[in-house]
């Protein structure tokens, strides 16, 4: 994203009471396709509601972590200052701008003049998190001149789960998948990519599963999957971009249904795009592709020859690895750059992987569930993919009988990741 030392355009256009911008900062009409009524914006989502999801983020969540980082890492005397000071910062709910010799001093001046002397919860959700990220990464040197630049202050946590028992049991799984029919490993994969920390579910093909025999999953709260294999049919040139979600356990099922995409032809080039900072504790970043790529490769059977597949593949090009500044801005995907736009817009298909893209490409706004995913995301450039486990309370695109049945459950399945929807804008 170039740097800017003024408001975005959409900032601009809603205090004066405009549409808000769109892509590339043109003027965006909200628009419903086959002449049906313009789609009403609703309000952004933001963490004032005591009892809410994003308000026990902030106010629990958040303090948890700084606690966590403090005690990951032998931080000298100005990092636990620091991370002491964002602590009593979130704690006293005002939020404070970024010291005038950082980096992006000037980016985060424009984007954030309106919240800063504020409360936390009054900003925006998905502002705040931003925000948060960045202010903790300040905390801990990993932009300064010291010792601690560019020292992923998550790597311990990634590093833990990507060495444990779990991702060594899901690894194991993929040798009963070796001999299985293309189309049939393609949907395990799919759904293993999906669930992600629940991978093992995905890699098992179990007799008269989901997976095998095409029943309904009540877990999918809506699966457009035959959409999206219907967009990357075999044998054409296909370039997929997929942007990535969480690293290790998670990571890892992606990179094995990016080496089906390009092994079975639904592919001939995947564009994967990660994190260019560390975000939101386990978001992926380049670092974490190589780490995972070489748990693949030391792995036996099946697992390995993906991890030798995928690793000639980097380094022939087939799969290339990109990040871009935007990843780590706090905007959704209507205010991407023109470049991020056009990079998009030359994919045959672009994966969302994951909550926090969902929230970005719905702008994080508190639709109605109902209103159909296809008229939200038209604004995107090219064939949309979204896979994600649902832990936030954004979900569009889902059938009323749907939605009753699981409003009428009592279970807090918007935000406790046992439900997983795949929807596809073609």
């Amino acid at each position: 994203m170039t740097e800017k030392n003024s408001r975005t355009p959409g900032q601009e256009a809603a205090r004066a009471g405009a549409p808000p911008a769109g892509p590339g900062g043109r003027a965006f009409v909200d628009r419903a396709p086959g002449g049906r009524a313009p789609v009403v914006r609703p309000p952004v989502v933001r963490s004032d509601e005591p009892g809410s999801f994003p308000r026990g983020v902030l106010a629990e969540r958040h303090p948890a972590l700084i606690r966590q980082v403090r005690d990951a890492f032998p931080y000298g005397r100005r990092q636990h200052e620091a991370l002491d000071a964002l602590l009593d910062e979130i704690t006293e709910d005002v939020v404070r701008p970024l010291p005038d010799a950082d980096h992006d001093h000037e980016n985060w001046a424009a984007w954030g003049q309106e919240y800063f002397g504020g409360s936390w919860y009054d900003a925006p959700f998905l502002w705040a998190e931003n925000y948060f990220y960045r202010r903790l990464l300040g905390a801990v040197g990993y932009f300064g001149t010291g010792p601690w630049r560019g020292v992923d202050p998550f790597a311990p946590f990634k590093r833990a789960e990507l060495r444990g028992e779990a991702v060594e049991e899901e690894l194991r799984a993929l040798d009963a998948l070796a001999g299985a029919p293309a189309a049939q490993r393609g949907t395990a994969l799919l759904h293993a990519s999906l669930w992600g920390n629940r991978a093992d579910l995905g890699f098992r093909i179990s007799a008269g599963g989901p997976a095998e025999s095409g029943a309904v999953d009540p877990a999918l709260v809506a699966d457009d999957s035959a959409a999206l294999w219907r967009l990357l049919p075999a044998g054409a040139p296909a370039t997929v971009a997929v942007v990535a979600d969480n690293a290790g356990r998670e990571l890892i099922p992606d990179l094995v249904l990016v080496d089906h995409l390009l092994e079975h032809g639904h592919a001939r080039r995947i564009v994967l795009y990660v994190k260019p900072s560390p975000y939101f504790v386990s978001d992926a970043m380049t670092a974490d592709v190589v780490d995972c790529l070489r748990r693949l490769v030391e792995a036996p059977g099946e697992a390995g020859r993906i991890g030798d597949r995928l690793w000639s593949a980097v380094a022939a090009g087939a799969v290339e690895i990109r990040t871009h500044p935007f990843f780590c801005a706090p905007f959704g995907y209507e205010e991407m750059p023109e470049d991020l736009r056009k990079e998009f817009a030359g994919a045959a298909l672009t994966i969302l992987k994951g909550d926090l893209n969902y929230r970005r490409l719905m702008g994080d706004r508190r639709w109605e569930a109902t209103v159909p995913f296809a008229d939200l995301a038209a604004y995107f450039p090219g064939a949309v993919a979204a896979l994600r486990t649902l832990k936030s309370d954004v979900v569009v695109g889902l059938e009323q009988g749907v939605l009753d049945a699981l409003d009428g459950s009592g279970a807090a399945w918007r935000t406790s990741g046992t439900h997983a929807l795949i929807q596809v804008r073609g």
